[in-house]
């Protein structure tokens, strides 16, 4: 039981860190209110499941002996990070005010983790780390209860950055954050191009 929750808290963690899904629940609470970034948050939860299932079926191994559609993963993952950074830029360079220029809704949050190749691997190592030798099983129980904790999380996020008082320092800074915002993701997306480049140069 000790190695279960261990994977189990492991996984919280990460999921908790700073990242570009985090990037976007906070942006979009500010943004857009609690709503948008529930409906975001079930997107998000829903693909880290889908990987999950993946993970627990072996498709960790199978992607990484796989070298060609890791690539399309990374590049391919890297590009729509790139389009957000787009589209919060263009909402920074606008005098007027608005709502953040993404996608923040349930199927952007969808996309948005399934292009993340990085998450399977994640998955890939809280399932060995909180998965017991002798119960391989459990892996199967642990992918639902990530989820729930996932949901958790995420709607933290939203309730504290959609009070009042963030959707205000939002108004009134607004430009600048979605200025950060959008370097935040175009730094996460040229990390990923950048480990399909490299990985594709090492193949040749």
């Amino acid at each position: 039981m000790e190695t279960f929750l261990f994977g189990l808290a492991t996984f919280a963690i990460v999921c908790a860190s700073p990242g570009p899904a985090v990037l976007a629940m906070v942006t979009t609470a500010m943004a857009r209110g609690m709503g948008a970034a529930m409906r975001l948050n079930l997107g998000l939860t829903l693909a880290l499941g889908v990987w999950g299932l993946f993970a627990a079926a072996g498709f960790g191994a199978v992607l990484a002996a796989a070298p060609s559609a890791l690539i399309g993963f990374k590049v391919g993952g890297g590009a729509y990070l790139l389009w957000l950074a787009w589209g919060a830029g263009c909402a920074a360079i606008r005098p007027a005010s608005g709502t953040l220029a993404i996608p923040s809704g349930f199927r952007a949050g969808l996309i948005l983790n399934l292009s993340n190749p990085k998450a399977v691997f994640a998955w890939t190592a809280t399932i060995a780390v909180g998965t017991p030798p002798d119960m391989p099983g459990l892996a199967w129980l642990l992918v639902p209860l990530t989820m729930v904790a996932t949901v958790l999380i995420y709607a933290i996020y939203g309730l504290i950055f959609s009070r009042p008082l963030m959707r205000g320092a939002y108004a009134s800074a607004r430009r600048w954050i979605d200025g950060v915002a959008s370097g935040l993701f175009a730094l996460a997306g040229l990390a990923l191009m950048r480990d399909g480049a490299f990985a594709l140069a090492r193949r040749s």
